[in-house]
């Protein structure tokens, strides 16, 4: 399918949609770990967002935001984008990189997270992609560099800070935390 003919397609109500490559890719609704991960994630952001108004322009989720890959036929709706920058005036899906995206791994997602969004991620130009997950007790961070992603994997009671957002300490511990009292 094309991004034109999926941008025109209607899709059930109460579900998410994402184009890989061609191919229409119904995403599961959030289980009540998956959940309960995204608000403690969501919450560390906030909290720096609050205390540093002026670093991060705005944090969105699956609904809010979306990253074309014209040349790949590819629409993507991470679990979590940081924009720094405001939005370009005009194609904002297609050139409004967000510096972080995250996806949180859940068992039927695993192979799109580690595998070919890492890829376009890439290729959209992200400078950091962390994958969180909570079955391994690791986050993967993948860093732009020339050379394509440099891996680093945090581990609790590690705290990730990022030279993007200086100040700013990523708890991965309490992510996994959230994701064992959900029942994970």
């Amino acid at each position: 399918m094309s991004l034109k003919d999926f941008d025109l397609a209607e899709g059930q109500p109460g579900y998410l949609y994402e184009l890989s490559r061609g191919v229409v890719t119904v995403m599961d609704v959030p289980n009540p770990s998956h959940f309960a991960q995204m608000i403690v994630i969501r919450n560390q952001f906030a909290t720096y967002q609050l205390a540093h108004p002026d670093r991060i322009y705005g944090v969105g989720s699956r609904a809010d935001c979306k990253i074309l890959l014209p040349s790949l036929e590819s629409e993507r709706h991470p679990d979590l984008s940081v924009y720094i920058t405001s939005p370009p005036r005009e194609n904002v899906w297609s050139t409004w990189i967000p510096e972080i995206v995250i996806e949180v791994v859940s068992p039927s997602s695993k192979h799109r997270d580690y595998g070919e969004k890492a890829e376009e991620f890439f290729l959209f130009g992200v400078r950091e992609y962390w994958i969180i997950d909570a079955a391994k007790q690791e986050m993967l961070v993948l860093r732009r560099s020339p050379e394509g992603w440099k891996e680093r994997t945090i581990r609790p009671p590690k705290k990730y800070r990022i030279r993007l957002l200086p100040g700013f300490e990523f708890d991965c511990g309490k992510v996994f935390q959230a994701a064992q009292a959900s029942g994970e």
